[in-house]
């Protein structure tokens, strides 16, 4: 045991010699490399010297021999140069160039230690922690998945509860962007209401087919418009900007745009949400409550793929 320790002992002295000699010669380009270099001979020579330690306690396996052997194959080369631990910097004073490498802890406590993990077993231990990770997320990912509640399914049945409670029906609207407009102009030709408030006398033709909407969003976008200081706090773009794109776009519509709504065609408009809420937009002014007439819609957040979404209802007896 002597005699290898004082063969590890000059060998790990001839090393820092070697790594010495390297780094002085390193420029700015290969001083990274040369530093993992560095690194890389440390390691090795201290697997290597661990390795002959457990060879001679008799501890050593398959994998210790074939580390002696490949390190013992390796082409380390003394560059000629004598042993220089030390190096200058820039003052003249005397700096170490690599801080010394230990002797494996193997040597001074082999009789008091049994022999460490072995190195596949170590990595069987790794592997295994590692599956046991991975299962865990996915067992994780199941409860989660089977725990979240079915929101368009909750959605659809408090809206058919609230139509069979309130007597209503629905009509479909295609999800185009116009859909909010689409509602009401169907709504308003079922009530009899002009598209157009200046109208004489009402259009009673189906609205969807006749492309309706566009006299809603052209009425829409003149009253918020003539009623600028009412809306205009609420936007972030000029009112010119956003009542032009209410009048001659697909922009979805919301509720800045059902106030204008009520308002513009003086009736009230009942929005029935996806928890079962009616939500209502009522007009403005005094006026005799037996003479307002009743949208009804539907909103679904849930329910349709490309998100939002406003249909038409009327009731049982329309």
């Amino acid at each position: 045991m002597e005699e290898l320790q004082a063969r590890h002992r000059k060998e790990q002295r001839d090393l820092q010699s070697r790594i010495t000699q390297k780094k002085k010669s390193a420029t700015k380009k290969t001083r990274k490399g040369i530093n993992d270099e560095c690194e890389s001979l440390q390691r090795q020579l201290l697997d290597k010297q661990q390795a002959e330690i457990s060879q001679l306690n008799g501890e050593v396996d398959v994998g210790d021999a074939d580390t002696i052997n490949q390190i013992n194959q390796l082409d380390i080369e003394n560059d000629g140069q004598a042993e220089e631990p030390e190096e200058l910097n820039t003052n003249g004073t005397t700096v170490c160039s690599v801080p010394p490498v230990n002797p494996p802890a193997a040597v001074t406590s082999t009789t008091e230690r049994g022999p460490g993990p072995r190195r596949g077993n170590r990595q069987k231990a790794r592997l295994a922690r590692r599956a046991a990770e991975r299962e865990a997320e996915i067992n994780n990912a199941t409860i989660e998945a089977a725990n979240q509640t079915d929101k368009r399914a909750n959605e659809r049945k408090a809206m058919d509860e609230a139509f069979a409670r309130l007597k209503l029906k629905e009509k479909d609207i295609a999800p185009d962007g116009h859909c909010l407009y689409s509602a009401v102009a169907w709504q308003l030709t079922e009530n009899g209401i002009c598209l157009s408030p200046e109208q004489s006398e009402p259009t009673l033709t189906d609205a969807i087919k006749t492309n309706g909407y566009k006299g809603v969003r052209a009425t829409t976008a003149d009253f918020i418009l003539s009623n600028a200081n009412d809306f205009a706090p609420f936007l972030e773009e000029s009112i010119e900007d956003y009542t032009q794109k209410v009048r001659s776009t697909a922009e979805w519509g919301g509720q800045l745009e059902l106030q204008a709504i009520a308002r513009a065609y003086k009736v009230r408009i009942n929005v029935i949400q996806g928890d079962g809420r009616i939500e209502k937009f009522l007009p403005d002014g005094e006026i005799n409550e037996s003479k307002i007439k009743d949208i009804w819609l539907a909103y679904y957040r849930h329910t349709y793929g490309l998100g939002e979404h406003y249909n038409a209802l009327s009731h049982s007896s329309a």
